[in-house]
């Protein structure tokens, strides 16, 4: 192995595993660092949404449609030799229980469908054809045919396959415990608890844990753990097909409440098992569970789905996903530190923003023009807040 690498990626989630996917294929030596086993962390408490409904128009919108693309052209290269993460074009409906909800809903689809995002509007009476069990008491939606999914630890382990063949390597249970610069300033030096190792350039993708390495920011990251909730139910016949989810979702995942939010979120998976979301709270990496927010979510499903009533619930489980202030990631070069680059804060986002994150990453990396404008992804918007409050 090379005594230096091109990149060092600090992170082996599925952001992390895109950065090094698109960087080895443009012919850079690259080392992904990862805490954990694989899929230990965030990505593998995730539901492997690819979601164009939930972004409203803007820079959010503008990455998922790019990512969307993307992960299509991920399946047909890389399915069969490396695996099949089980790209799903499953489509997603959004419902609303009342007239002024499904109005809001209904604007917001209209606002999409000019950025170029493909929606169907739904009335009430049709909803059944979509989903015959769902709730026959529902104003009406509207249906995303652009929604996919993917199997979240099918996904890295091919993508993170495909990197190492081309040559990339993959180094697990190697806790990154600080970064070292040289004189310049510039970061040279990932140390491990085991080693260190160099590196041209340094891509911090750690997730939610990414504002707590030492060295791996040159400011104040604001990334922080916001936790989420799953249920599982036993496999059942496909009594719900696509990804369906009540329109206040949208405002849930832009809150900036720190307490517990809720949003109903029901799909259906090729095992036949059905997931319930969702939650969002803000408690660090405070891992107890909360049966109140269990119960919202089985409740919550029954109201979308009364069939449920009569499923069991297998079991539950969370993760912490990486929460930015203004709701988009941080992606491009730290302001500080040369030689440093970001690519997390995408909360529940990222599976389905991970190939646009780990692209863009790469063509800076190598000195390209990126595919798309990076200002408002900038984590020099952070640091500039931060002197501005600091010399006020």
């Amino acid at each position: 192995m090379p005594d230096t690498y091109d990149v060092a990626v600090v992170g082996a989630g599925i952001v992390g595993a895109c950065c090094a996917f698109f960087a080895v294929r443009r012919g850079m030596s690259v080392i992904v660092l990862e805490r954990g086993g694989l899929v230990a962390g965030t990505t593998g408490s995730g539901e492997g949404n690819i979601l164009v409904s939930d972004k409203r128009p803007g820079p959010e919108l503008d990455l998922a449609l790019l990512s969307v693309r993307l992960w299509r052209e991920l399946a047909a290269e890389l399915s069969g030799e490396f695996g099949d993460f089980e790209l799903e074009e499953k489509g997603g409906l959004v419902v609303a229980a009342a007239d002024d909800h499904l109005a809001a809903l209904l604007a917001l689809a209209a606002r999409q469908s000019a950025a170029g995002v493909r929606h169907v509007a739904v009335e009430a009476a049709d909803l059944p054809q979509i989903e015959p069990h769902i709730n026959r008491d529902l104003a009406g939606g509207v249906y995303y045919p652009g929604d996919l999914q993917v199997q979240p630890a099918k996904a890295v382990a091919t993508i993170l396959a495909a990197a190492r063949t081309a040559g990339a390597r993959l180094s697990l249970h190697e806790r990154v415990v600080g970064a070292e610069t040289d004189t310049d300033g510039r970061v040279v030096h990932v140390e491990t608890q085991r080693q260190h190792i160099r590196a041209r350039h340094v891509v911090n993708a750690a997730g939610p844990w990414a504002a707590g390495i030492r060295g791996l920011s040159g400011f104040s990251l604001p990334v922080s753990p916001r936790r989420g909730y799953i249920l599982v139910t036993e496999p059942v016949a496909q009594l719900v097909t696509h990804k369906v989810y009540t329109a206040n979702y949208v405002d849930e995942v832009a809150s900036d409440d720190a307490g517990m939010r809720v949003a109903t979120v029901v799909e259906g998976t090729p095992a036949g098992t059905i997931l319930i979301g969702s939650t969002r709270d803000r408690v660090g990496f405070n891992r107890a569970i909360e049966l109140d927010a269990l119960r919202s979510l089985a409740s919550g499903a029954v109201s979308l789905f009364p069939i449920l009533g009569d499923v069991r619930v297998i079991r539950a489980y969370h993760g912490f996903r990486p929460f930015s202030p203004d709701y988009l990631p941080l992606i491009g070069a730290d302001p500080t530190i040369p030689g440093l680059f970001h690519a997390h804060g995408h909360e529940g986002a990222g599976i389905g923003l991970a190939p646009a994150t780990g692209l863009l990453i790469a063509e800076l990396l190598a000195g390209d023009h990126p595919s798309l404008g990076l200002a408002p992804f900038d984590p020099a918007r952070f640091f500039a807040a931060e002197v501005s409050h600091a010399t006020a």
